[in-house]
């Protein structure tokens, strides 16, 4: 061979940057009307049910439309209950959601279902990539899902983003459109929850002039609105059941009649819906329709919660700090702190975590914020991202912070006096600053100064 065409140098791609080795699984049905039938679990998940788009499809009639799902991890099966009518059982035991071992039976209505698990592995898809548009974060699940979206975003699929509050849906929304074809049209997003139900169809499809009262002119909806781009939407569960046929007459003709018209406009539109609840549960129980259900999921993408992804903690919260106008690094000892914490409202809360400590100074004020020209009004200081209520509870926890604070620094870390300051009680003193979570180191107070007295 000759010299030019010998490589000793090849860089060996690691097996983890091409795709996740998952075991084989067969769903065997053992019991009921489909005895014998055989299905294999591709794409590392499947649904079991009696609807036309399960993967294993069940004459039952004990079985809801979509009564299970299963999603292979690398060591076991994972199983979620789909707010069947008459559950899912294994070895006797009602299952909501559960990992399962090899050769467990699953019991759905009067059918059993035997999970097989094989020899040879399977290969789920992992992304060598750390971030995915506005999404941030190297851990596997993760990179799991980048390798989706990597191969959804160029395309014009409808997809179904599912995950709990908090979690960033409306970031995936935004980075599959930002990696789209349809990158340079319009995002509209529209949270189907915050929609008045008697406006509901006029926000979505628009109005003539006349077709109610109040209507003085012609209004685009949002669908006209996001023709040539991708129109999102949030809380898509909420969108009431008489206008959902609308909808997926809408999605399938790719045409929009407005309220009081009789012309029909053609629109280009991708959609991208969201919900942070099961909607095969709203299937079942008959508040979502089933044909718009399978419409919206031809892609079905599910967003890991912030506790199945520890590892990505820390560089979220440099991510936040930064796009909130940090500078340099986080300090350890505050990175140290998140671990403590458990973040159930998952990446939103922890943006609102790290946007506290920069307004309170937990943040060194050197790194918080770069020079302004002029200290920030109550205007920008106020959280208007949350609801009202919230916002005052947030309000109010940050103004005891900055109030113990200001008066600790006063008296030079004296408790006794700060107490007196504030009117209040040494021990309530003491009490309302180990709530805050103030340390002595904070504000130069003796560390057993701030400990709470013995009853």
């Amino acid at each position: 061979m000759p010299d030019e065409f010998v490589d000793d140098e090849t860089t060996r791609v690691p097996a983890e940057s091409r795709g996740l080795r998952v075991p084989s699984v067969d769903l065997v049905v053992v019991e009921g009307p489909e005895r014998g039938r055989r299905v294999a679990v591709h794409a590392g998940s499947a649904r079991i049910g009696t609807a036309d788009g399960c993967d294993l499809k069940l004459t039952d009639r004990t079985a809801s439309r979509v009564h299970c799902e299963l999603r292979v991890r690398p060591r076991a099966v994972l199983v979620r209950d789909a707010g069947s009518t008459n559950g899912t059982f294994c070895e006797g035991l009602r299952v909501v959601e559960a990992e399962v071992p090899a050769g467990a039976t699953l019991r759905i209505g009067a059918s059993a279902v035997r999970v097989e698990i094989g020899d040879e592995p399977a290969f789920v898809e992992v992304s060598p990539r750390t971030s995915f548009g506005e999404l941030v974060g190297a851990s596997l699940d993760m990179r799991r899902l980048y390798a989706m979206l990597e191969r959804v975003a160029p395309t014009d699929a409808t997809v179904l983003v599912q995950g709990e509050t908090g979690t960033g849906k409306d970031v995936v929304a935004r980075s599959i459109h930002g990696a789209s074809k349809r990158a340079g049209g319009p995002f509209v997003p529209i949270d189907c929850g915050a929609i008045p139900e008697a406006l509901f169809e006029s926000e979505l499809f628009g109005h003539v002039r006349g077709a109610f009262s109040g209507a003085v002119s012609d209004r685009k909806g949002v669908l006209e609105e996001a023709d040539g781009g991708t129109l999102f939407l949030d809380e898509i569960g909420e969108l009431p059941l008489a206008l959902q046929a609308k909808l997926l007459r809408a999605i399938e003709t790719r045409s929009v009649r407005r309220v009081g018209a009789n012309a029909v406009k053609p629109v280009d539109v991708r959609v991208v819906a969201a919900t942070n609840r099961p909607l095969s549960r709203a299937v079942n129980e008959g508040l979502f329709r089933e044909d718009l259900y399978y419409r919206l999921a031809v892609v079905e993408v599910r967003i890991p919660p912030l506790r199945a992804r520890r590892e990505d903690v820390a560089t979220l919260a440099t991510h936040f700090f930064r796009q909130l106008g940090g500078q340099g690094e986080l300090p350890p000892s505050f990175v140290a702190s998140l671990a403590q914490r458990s973040f159930p409202g998952n990446a939103r809360e922890l943006k609102n975590h790290v946007e506290r400590a920069m307004m309170l100074g937990t943040i060194t004020p050197a790194m918080a914020r770069p020079a302004v020209a002029a200290p920030p009004g109550l205007d920008e200081l106020a959280p208007l991202h949350l609801p009202l209520k919230e916002a005052r509870e947030k309000w109010t926890e940050s103004f005891e912070q900055v109030y113990v604070r200001a008066a600790l620094k006063r008296t030079r870390g004296n408790v006794t006096h700060a107490a007196e300051v504030a009117g209040v009680s040494r021990r309530f003193f003491q009490r309302l600053a180990a709530r805050l979570g103030i340390k002595a180191s904070d504000v130069g107070a003796a560390p057993e100064d701030l400990e709470l007295d013995d009853d």
